[in-house]
């Protein structure tokens, strides 16, 4: 790779990752104090940030994809898929901090199709999932992660809800089996059986009754929660996917993944 494209590339995604960990940092003061100023100026102050940083990653073109992912984390969608107002500051961070994820994402990419090395060593995976406790799933979730992005960037919208469910379910499971039966003796209504007996539903609520997430799920998309029955045995798509029930179930993916892993 020539030596200024890998310099470049490099300072990008370090700058990228500063505004990820404030713009975290950032979403947890406004989730305990939405009101308090010097959050909410620093909020503005980390927005600018970002949009001058996707302005100069999108070459300056709106039409460029993390352009109009940049604009579209602003927009709240009716149920008739119509824009509306933002939602709570909180949940805007949260929407750019999965841009800015992207970005990082599209530029690592970049990188490793670039390395002309007649031996490129292959990029290590990102450690997104450190925090679920079988470590065999880990790689296979973060695979699955990288496959999801993919195809929501490529418009492939039944293909990246499948995998983000196929995720969100996986997860939840690993916690729920990793807290043992103490922790949801004083649960009501647990079904019977082993958890990964449970419907995707049950699990999801019992999670939440025990606390071990908080109430994100509620905007799941009820799709979403049946995702198993959007393909045949085969995989191939039976249902017609639309952009918002895809962005909207990684979204709650990503609640539940700082829900389970409050360091992130």
């Amino acid at each position: 790779m020539d030596e200024t494209l890998r310099a470049q590339i490099d300072s990008n995604l370090v700058h990228l990752e500063g505004l990820i960990r404030r713009g975290r940092k950032l979403r947890e003061n406004l989730a305990a104090d939405s009101s308090n100023k010097s959050t909410l100026v620093a909020n503005r102050a980390w927005q600018q940030d970002c949009g001058v940083a996707i302005n100069q990653l999108s070459g300056g073109s709106k039409a460029h994809w993390l352009a109009r992912a940049f604009s579209e984390a602003f927009l709240m969608r009716t149920a008739s898929g119509q824009a509306s107002e933002a939602g709570a500051p909180e949940v805007i961070v949260e929407r750019l901090v999965s841009v800015l994820d992207q970005a990082v994402l599209s530029l690592a990419r970049m990188g490793v199709a670039q390395n002309e090395s007649p031996a490129p060593v292959a990029a290590p995976l990102p450690r997104r999932f450190e925090f679920v406790h079988n470590a065999e799933l880990r790689p296979v979730l973060e695979q699955a992660y990288i496959d999801s992005r993919d195809a929501l960037e490529q418009s492939r919208f039944g293909t990246a809800l499948t995998y983000s469910s196929g995720i969100l379910e996986s997860i939840v499971t690993d916690a729920l089996e990793f807290s043992g039966s103490d922790a949801l003796a004083s649960v009501a209504e647990v079904p019977a059986g082993k958890v990964a007996e449970w419907s995707f539903d049950d699990r999801l609520a019992v999670a939440e009754r025990a606390k071990i997430i908080r109430g994100g799920c509620a905007r799941l998309p009820e799709i979403a929660r049946r995702y198993q029955e959007i393909t045949d045995p085969e995989g191939n798509l039976q249902l017609t996917i639309t952009e918002q029930d895809a962005k909207r179930t990684m979204q709650v993916l990503h609640v539940v993944m700082r829900d389970l892993d409050p360091g992130r």
